[in-house]
């Protein structure tokens, strides 16, 4: 056998090693990502369970000096059999309101499976129970961090959302089939106002100079806009009745499945916007949509000034 033979065999065995070790090593990573969330779901719906158990008792026996009680004595008796960690007297009153708030188990165990104990903690100080629910389903949905759920919580983002001015009854449909169906609506996904900040922009300027900052920007755009969403064009080009126009911004929204057009324009709201945002749905439907696409989905992006700062109102045209 010759040297060069030797050193090519050499090299065939490493490389198949090579490949066997990340092969193994991508085995067990994923299965130590799923025995995790198998754990954390577990100690999840435990917390459930032991707050939902000294509710019913605290309830049954209607006596607010029993309750305190008995949440002391319980909190003794589960340090000692099982250790300090996670039983003291005030993780045990944070389960007992982690039971209350969310009384329902089958909202509570689907987001269990993905979500952090430490998620559940982070919206139990909301005060609304929509409110509560949105960001917990948004979370498991989007897989946000704890960082991320509380920079959305601070941000404002439920009130921000189209959804908001819903019937409490449809907000909690939308959010159960998003849960449930992995179904995102388009409420879901569009706020009402986005803050531009980024652009920089102040004083007088025009719709061309609001659209070059938003494309020199349009990382940070796409951010606040929101996840699922891609640039597709600027200034897309339309030929309808041998007339020239031109739509400002064209995206794509993955889990929407359907194209978003995007029309920038300042001050208020005028009635021709409306007229002329459904012109280029319809020429976007019928030149540009794809086999298996929902319709494509307009928003006429009004853009202004409050207190300083910069901000795009939207408002939602096509059909659904």
């Amino acid at each position: 056998m010759t040297n060069d033979t030797k050193k090519f065999n050499y090299l065939a065995q490493s490389a198949s090693t090579s490949s066997l070790f990340w092969d193994l090593r991508q085995i067990v990573e994923q299965t130590r990502h799923r025995v995790a969330q198998k754990v954390n779901s577990e100690l999840t719906m435990m917390y459930w369970h032991i707050g939902e158990r000294i509710n019913r008792e605290v309830l049954e026996n209607q006596r607010a000096e029993y309750g305190k009680q008995i949440v002391a004595t319980v909190a003794r008796q589960l340090q000692e059999d099982f250790g300090m960690k996670g039983f003291d007297e005030k993780n045990i009153r944070r389960m007992m309101q982690f039971a209350q708030l969310f009384p329902d188990k089958q909202i509570v165990a689907p987001l269990a499976r993905q979500l952090s104990w430490s998620h559940f903690l982070i919206v139990i100080p909301l005060k609304d129970e929509l409110q509560r629910e949105f960001y917990l389903t948004m979370a498991a949905s989007e897989n946000w961090s704890k960082r991320m759920l509380q920079k959305e919580i601070d941000g404002m983002l439920f009130e921000r959302m189209a959804i908001a001015g819903k019937p409490d009854e449809l907000i909690k449909k939308e959010l159960s089939s998003l849960r449930n169906d992995n179904v995102l609506s388009p409420d879901l996904v569009f706020k009402s106002p986005y803050f531009l900040e980024f652009t920089g922009l102040t004083g007088m300027y025009s719709e061309k100079t609001l659209e070059d900052s938003l494309v020199a920007h349009l990382e940070q755009f796409i951010v606040e806009l929101g996840t699922g969403f891609s640039f597709v064009a600027r200034q897309k080009r339309m030929i309808i009745d041998g007339e020239d126009f031109y739509l400002d911004l064209l995206f794509y929204h993955r889990r929407l499945h359907r194209l978003i057009a995007i029309d920038l324009k300042l001050g208020r709201f005028k009635a021709q916007y409306k007229g002329q945002m459904e012109l280029y749905l319809r020429w976007l439907e019928q030149n540009e949509m794809e086999p298996g696409e929902d319709t494509p989905f307009g928003l006429v992006a009004l853009h202004g000034r409050r207190r300083g700062t910069t901000r795009i109102v939207t408002t939602r045209q096509g059909r659904h």
